[in-house]
């Protein structure tokens, strides 16, 4: 009996930045990427690990609500320095002056993973 091999397919690396950035569009669905692009879903997961984040994206607009002051009483005086982020799946951040940048883009892109 023969044995069949089968050969992978080569991707080159622009195309698969491209499907990447993709399926980190808003409201991209990872297996309607990977069916357009004729991909196996995990290979687009697998992708999407290894190049962290999306690929150039263009900066977007988010709602802002601006709401009227609400006095302070003095255990909230904290709460002053503290600016609250609630994010399109409806999970809110709060964060103090002491937040290091780094680890607030951290939290942020967990956040948006889980959508």
């Amino acid at each position: 009996m023969d044995t069949i091999k089968r050969r992978r397919r080569a991707w080159p690396e622009p195309l698969k930045r491209e499907i990447v950035a993709a399926a980190f569009a808003p409201d991209a669905s990872v297996s309607a990427v990977a069916r357009q692009y004729d991909v196996n879903t995990n290979l687009v997961f697998s992708w999407r690990q290894q190049f962290s984040a999306p690929i150039e994206t263009a900066p977007q607009l988010v709602p802002v609500t601006i709401r009227p002051d609400v006095p302070l009483t003095s255990a909230s005086s904290a709460a002053h320095d503290m600016i609250e982020i609630e994010l399109p799946s409806r999970c809110r951040v709060r964060v103090g002056p002491d937040v290091k940048p780094a680890a607030l883009r951290l939290v942020l892109d967990a956040l948006e993973r889980r959508r």
